[in-house]
């Protein structure tokens, strides 16, 4: 046994989300009705586990705030479009010194 599948902790939010206990009986429904083949031990083990889980404030302490998330991936791309003109003038003047130094070969 040893891991809760994914579909069993699915089955438990699901019914903490419905306000329905979390218990063997109602996470067997659920399995079963989503198709899953119910093992006894792995139900029994997510039942006890979340039992000593406040769910709710372990759904807050995980939640990413998402207006953050946009803001922090803006200011990379505001420094590389930064970079990207420093880069534009310095190969800007390296063509000028060029021409320059072409210039004064032939003239």
């Amino acid at each position: 046994m040893g891991v809760i599948k994914i579909e069993y902790i699915y089955a438990g939010l699901l019914l903490h989300n419905a306000k329905q206990p979390i218990d063997e009986a109602h996470l067997k429904k659920v399995l079963a009705a989503s198709g899953v083949a119910v093992d006894e031990a792995r139900s029994k083990a997510l039942v006890a586990a979340l039992s000593e889980i406040n769910i709710d404030e372990a759904i807050k302490s995980a939640a990413v705030p998402m207006a953050a998330a946009p803001v922090a991936a803006a200011a990379p791309a505001a420094e590389a479009k930064k970079e990207e003109k420093k880069e534009e003038k310095k190969e800007a003047a390296s063509e000028e010194a060029t021409a320059e130094g072409l210039g004064s070969l032939f003239g």
